[in-house]
């Protein structure tokens, strides 16, 4: 197979490029329409309870998660003419389109009684701007007496005040997003520059639109930086343009086809499936390093372009397949997963990993066949000083240090299995927004000044018509309402229970001291308005459904991270739900997008760790086929398995927390090094049978070969995930940062490890005439009459070369 492969790939070389050419127009051509996921990832399985439940509830109620919060904490606010500007600045931003509703202490309205009519109504609090500090002072007492507004809109300690805006989710899912978030910080823009105020902004819609915005941002940021550093080592390696163009040239067209891949598919770029052309990039280049280093170490053997050109493709080419294989392994086996989120990402990856290999083993082999053999200065890296002392240290310890070898190793995983017991499980809504960034800053101060601004909702069905205005669900309501509110990181719960307290206040004129339930005094008289105008009250009718039996609670909360959250819920709030409702046939449930959000962390985190088994069985059975030897299985996934322990172990000493970004780490690095375990134990058997099956000689030859290409890939791998660190997300920060670290590890135990282990435990008797799937190749594949087939000159033999001869080892 690989014989007629090699055959084919030159002598149809043209053809093939040009298909290729044509597939990547064609990809690039799906890749302009696709768009920005504009819409909360689904991190909830569709047929999880609380998922549903929050459904029922946006289909009752709408969502919770569009309301965006512009903040002020200045002195000067109270003053005429900036309190005049912040009114004319709420009256602007109702025009924008996408706005359906503005609150602020500029347009309040309050509760009055219509006496002739025996009804409440809404009328605005504010009829005339005041000119006079005076009325202004006597209208901001005013305000702060509607208790039921003012509590949102007011910190009453210290003056801080929040304009709260509604948007529409039609438009705010939609690619309009941009238009209408820009629409908004024009205005604001233009308020704090009027006024010399600042402003703050939070909530939801703002969080997302900020990361959307910085996703389209870094993924051109990361791609270029990728290309550069790769670059930039390829050609301080190879000492050779055309070995840095090409190999670019493949990743190139293959970053092309993921984003089409990702429009066939249907998918949108979201914050994961965005960091996948940069992915193909960095795990992309080690199969040009490996076909052009044997490449070169073939034509330094024998100077002859074409055999060395149809030896890579025929020995290197099904080993590059299965690594490829097992890489886009780590990847698809998210697939498995009833995330959306993960699946896309683990998809679109997988497919192009793959595609990898088909774009490299065709384009590197046919357009150097078009190119001038190699010159010295091409093959200077075969004799690289550095690397090859690198590789004598690797050969001299495996066969005379292993003792130590084995001992640290020891030593180290100990440690690590320490540190890995200190692992927890957290994430924040916000996790991957920068800690000192303004947008986290502005969550402090809602948090600070308003006890935080993510959604939070309770809905209590009563089963009853009318059943919520009854007097006793009302008393019981307001007694959970009271202690939600002594929760500090809980906002002050607005609901039924609100209005009916402004129904009473109102209902005495206005007056403060009688936001309160309606006593057994006055309840039918209260009612009685409040029946009369159900219908037109549109507050009432946000918190209830038309037969007032089910109510929703509405809060706000600080972002307070999983851990805190479930130990609230599950550890306070629930079981005081329970006892004040206690003997009540109700049903009562917790939702919103917040806590809905953290399970879906949960889930991804479950998910994750399952996928990794998966994936870590799916690479065994490879192994199982590929050497059809349990001991060699088991030794093949030793030095993968250490790699992970230890950075599991690091992420426990530095108080890493487990989240999404930092468990996929385990997938993509274990998939990734086993790459260089395949190709060393490729080599290695290759060498068994060609040295009568003397393991130490098979180790050294192995180590001298393979080794240069596992540690130039290594160290392209490790740069390129390492300039992750540079995003200003949080989760590709810790997921560079912790895949260099771990593929760096590996690097060293595939050197170090496995060959020692090689050692001692491989006693190198084969059967000579059995050959596992990774040794199937044809020894006598060059005949010259090919090459006169394909219509290609025999490429002169170049003048006498010094054969690569690092210092020669002793044998164990």
């Amino acid at each position: 197979m690989w014989t007629q492969l090699a055959h084919n790939v030159i002598k149809y070389r043209l053809p093939l490029i040009i298909i290729l050419v044509l597939i990547t127009i064609f990809m690039g051509y799906r890749a302009r329409n696709v768009e920005l996921d504009y819409d909360l990832a689904k991190l909830v399985p569709e047929t999880d309870e609380d998922y549903k439940a929050l459904k029922e509830f946006e289909a009752q109620f709408g969502v919770d998660d569009n309301i965006l919060a512009l903040g002020i904490k200045d002195s000067s606010l109270y003053t005429p003419q900036s309190f005049a500007r912040l009114q004319y600045f709420s009256e602007a931003l109702k025009d924008v389109k996408g706005v359906n509703n503005i609150l602020s202490i500029g347009n309040l309205q309050k509760l009055e009684k219509n006496t002739e009519e025996r009804k409440f109504e809404m009328t605005p609090l504010i009829k005339e701007l005041p000119e006079e500090q005076a009325t202004l002072d006597s209208l901001l007492k005013e305000i702060k007496d509607q208790k039921f507004f003012s509590s949102q809109l007011l910190n009453k300690e210290n003056g801080a005040t929040a304009v709260i805006i509604t948007l529409d989710e039609n438009i705010f899912n939609s690619p309009e997003r941009e238009r209408l978030m820009s629409d908004i910080t024009q205005l604001g823009d233009a308020f704090e520059e009027s006024t010399g105020i600042e402003l703050h902004y939070a909530g939801l819609p703002f969080v997302r639109s900020t990361m959307m915005s910085k996703v389209r941002q870094e993924i051109i940021q990361l791609l270029v930086l990728s290309v550069i550093v790769t670059a930039l080592i390829l050609l301080a390696f190879f000492r050779s343009w055309d070995a840095v163009l090409f190999p670019l040239l493949v990743i190139f067209s293959v970053v092309i086809w993921s984003v089409g891949t990702l429009d066939l598919l249907g998918y949108k770029i979201t914050i994961l499936t965005s960091l996948i052309p940069t992915i193909i990039v960095v795990i992309g280049i080690p199969n040009s390093i490996y076909l052009l280093n044997k490449y070169h170490q073939e034509f330094e053997e024998h100077g002859n372009k074409i055999k060395a050109i149809s030896t890579i493709t025929r020995k290197i080419g099904i080993v590059t397949l299965i690594t490829n294989f097992t890489t886009a392994v780590g990847f698809l086996v998210l697939a498995f997963t009833d995330i959306k989120l993960l699946t896309e990402f683990g998809i679109v990856a997988g497919i192009n990993i793959f595609a990898t290999f088909i774009v490299s083993i065709i384009l590197i082999p046919a357009v150097f066949s078009y190119l001038p053999e190699p010159g010295r200065k091409q093959l200077k890296h075969m004799n690289f000083k550095m690397t090859d002392y690198a590789l004598r240290w690797l050969n001299q310890s495996v066969h005379y240090h292993r003792t130590i070898i084995y001992f640290v190793t020891g030593i180290i995983v100990i440690f690590a299995f320490i540190g890995g017991f200190q692992l927890n499980s957290i994430s924040h809504m916000v996790d991957d927004l920068p800690k000192d960034g303004k947008t986290i800053q502005d969550l402090r101060f809602f948090e600070e000044n308003f006890n935080g601004i993510m959604p939070l909702e309770i809905i209590i069905d009563t089963k009853k018509k009318r059943g919520i205005v009854q007097r006793n669900t009302l008393r019981k309501v307001n007694q959970f309402e009271q202690f939600l509110d002594s929760i500090p990181s809980i906002s002050q719960p607005i609901s039924v229970v609100s209005m009916v307290k402004a129904a009473r206040q109102a209902y005495y004129n206005g007056n403060p001291a009688f936001y309160d339930l309606p006593t057994s005094r006055d309840y039918n008289f209260i009612m009685r308005y409040l029946q009369q105008d159900e219908d037109n009250i549109s507050v009432m009718n946000n918190f209830t459904d038309e037969e007032l039996s089910t109510m929703r609670i509405s809060l706000k909360i600080a972002d307070i991270g999983s851990d805190k959250m479930n130990a609230l819920l599950e550890e306070s709030i629930k079981p005081r739900m329970n006892e004040i409702f206690e003997g009540e046939d109700y049903d009562i449930s917790i939702t919103g997008t917040t806590p809905i959000f953290i399970k879906g962390n949960k889930y991804l985190v479950e998910n994750l760790r399952f996928s990794l088994l998966i994936a870590f069985g799916i690479i065994a059975v490879v192994m199982g086929i590929l050497f059809q030897n349990l001991r060699m299985i088991i030794i093949s996934l030793i030095p993968n398995v250490i790699p992970l322990l230890i950075t599991g172990g690091l992420m426990g000493y530095l108080g890493v927390p487990l989240k999404p970004s930092t468990v996929l780490v385990f997938s993509i690095a274990f998939g990734i090094s086993v790459d260089d375990t395949i190709h060393f134990l490729a080599k290695y058997r290759q060498e068994l049978f060609a040295n009568n099956f003397f393991v130490p000689l098979a180790v050294t030859k192995t180590l001298k070969e393979t080794g240069k290409s596992m540690i130039y890939t290594s160290v392209v791998l490790f740069a390129g995930f390492i300039i992750f660190v540079t995003s200003s997300f949080g989760g590709t920060v810790a997921l560079g940062a912790l895949t260099s670290t771990t593929l760096l590890v590996a690097m060293l135990t595939n050197l170090l490890v496995l060959p020692s282990l090689l050692l001692t435990f491989d006693d190198g008797k084969r059967r000579k005439g059995s050959h596992p799937l990774i040794e199937q190749y044809d020894e006598d594949f060059y005949m010259e009459a090919e090459d006169e087939e394909i219509n290609i000159k025999r490429i002169k033999k170049a003048e006498p070369k010094v054969p690569y001869k690092p210092e020669d080892q002793k044998e164990s």
